[in-house]
């Protein structure tokens, strides 16, 4: 198969499940709740060395959010769902409580399963906070110097997430890849359900399981795919690609990835690219399996 002249392989991407929750933080404006967010995802790329994989999904307009102000919508994802509460508490108190202005709510209300990380915060109001029941949902306003800092008592779980949806760009120069890497990112920007939790949306240091030369390492460089490690090693590289960047996925459910990659596979094929490839591990590690080909048939 071949996209504008790209090569799409005949391979698919190795995905896994894990645990999500969807948190809506709005603010007096867009950038204040901007700005709790950006802290709230920050070292959030990987649950290898981070403990959670997290990112800002999209904006949200007043009129999407509980309280009628202009928000923003993030994503956490975990390998399970102890991990997950853990994550909520302490990001929720150390970026949403801290920040001028925002407060923090669900944004998966139809979830059974529940987070009471909201709970777990209202002891910062030191006995002083006050609950609310609205439309079925408790809130607590916890007091902070600015005034009230409101939260939702509990947090949905998405116990079917799905983390490591991805695609290679293999190109013949590292503008090149940069440039179709960018444009994939761009295409899949506020995709709903779905969140690129690298710097940029983009991974240049792509990883196998383990190590070759050093014992307890988790994951190591992608030698197969390392232009300058050809001569060296058992390249998976066809002839002519000298740098290749990786698009790394994490999504509520295998739809909203496929759908994702899709379009940012098809935005990625342009002057310079040689071939679409994936990361796998052989389809031991994952149940998701998403075939490039398939994807774009």
């Amino acid at each position: 198969m071949e996209i504008r002249g790209v090569v799409i392989e005949d391979t698919f991407a190795e995905a896994f499940g894990m645990r999500a929750a969807r948190l809506v933080i709005t603010g007096r404006t867009l950038g204040w709740a901007r700005e709790a967010a950006l802290k709230l995802t920050g070292f959030a790329t990987s649950v290898i060395a981070c403990k959670v994989e997290a990112a800002i999904e999209r904006e949200l307009s007043p009129e999407e959010t509980p309280d009628g102000r202009p928000g923003i919508a993030a994503l956490m994802f975990t390998m399970d769902s102890d991990s997950l509460g853990k994550r909520l508490i302490e990001r929720i108190g150390q970026t949403v409580l801290t920040c001028p202005t925002v407060s923090c709510f669900d944004g998966l209300p139809a979830a059974v399963d529940r987070l009471p990380a909201g709970r777990a915060l209202r002891v910062f109001g030191d006995r002083f906070q006050i609950s609310k029941m609205v439309g079925g949902q408790r809130y607590w306003r916890v007091p902070v110097m600015e005034g009230e800092c409101l939260l939702q008592e509990s947090f949905g779980m998405q116990k079917k997430g799905v983390g490591g949806g991805n695609f290679l760009i293999l190109a013949r120069d590292g503008d090149s890849a940069l440039t179709a890497a960018e444009a994939a990112v761009a295409a899949i920007d506020g995709t709903p359900d779905v969140i690129l939790p690298f710097p940029g949306g983009i991974v240049r240091s792509g990883s196998k399981v383990g190590a070759r030369g050093y014992k307890g390492m988790i994951a190591s460089t992608n030698d197969a795919f390392c232009p300058t490690l050809r001569p060296i090693t058992t390249s998976a590289l066809p002839d002519g690609v000298n740098s290749v960047l990786e698009i790394v996925l994490d999504g509520l459910n295998a739809e909203a990835i496929s759908q994702a990659m899709r379009a940012g596979i098809d935005a990625a094929c342009r002057p310079g690219v040689i071939a679409i490839s994936a990361g796998n591990y052989g389809g031991k590690l994952g149940p998701y399996h998403f075939h490039l080909q398939k994807i774009m048939a």
